[in-house]
């Protein structure tokens, strides 16, 4: 088996980067892509992951997580933190601007906070084994498989703890008999 990109790119291997571009560009750009809005924001978000990427390559631990998954991880992450970044700016508006409720501006940004905070508050709720494999394979990207590997469960225990995780979350949610893409 060949040496893992991220291997060789901790390992000052200069070739490694044009690889990890090669394999991985397309991962990026789509995530980017989905989680942000804007091109131009999505294009500046690729080059920071990439950097960030290359930055932490030392980190990867292939015991851990799929090479695919670290850098899934660390483009949601870095993506996160622009958002979050982004969000927090003083807006430049006028003193009637500030006076008027808001209509549209930041009201996905806000009930996007209170529906995650509702979220958590339901994941809290279920049961241990569910928790961590639905944080497993929601956060970290984690396949049913590789759940099963890092967590020593049989691969139908991994599915069924997610099935009744998710079911039982859509469920204290009030999401039951809505089409709600899981």
């Amino acid at each position: 088996m060949a040496e893992a990109i991220l291997k060789r790119i901790a390992a000052g291997d200069r070739d490694a980067a044009t690889d990890c571009l090669d394999r991985y560009g397309g991962l990026v750009w789509s995530i980017a892509r989905r989680m942000l809005r804007d091109q131009n924001d999505a294009e500046d978000a690729v080059q920071e992951i990439f950097i960030d990427v290359w930055k932490n390559a030392g980190r990867f631990d292939e015991q851990q997580a799929s090479e695919t998954t670290f850098i899934a991880m660390v483009a949601r992450r870095r993506i996160i933190d622009r958002i979050l970044r982004v969000s927090r700016r003083v807006a430049a508006d006028s003193f009637e601007d500030v006076l008027i409720e808001p209509e549209s501006r930041d009201d996905r940004v806000i009930q996007m906070s209170v529906e995650a905070g509702q979220v958590a508050d339901v994941m809290r709720s279920l049961k241990p084994e569910q928790q961590k494999v639905l944080q497993l394979s929601i956060v970290q990207g984690l396949s049913h498989q590789e759940i099963a590997d890092l967590t020593g469960m049989p691969l139908g225990t991994v599915k069924t703890h997610a099935r009744r995780g998710i079911l039982q979350a859509r469920e204290a949610l009030g999401l039951t008999g809505k089409e709600v893409k899981v």
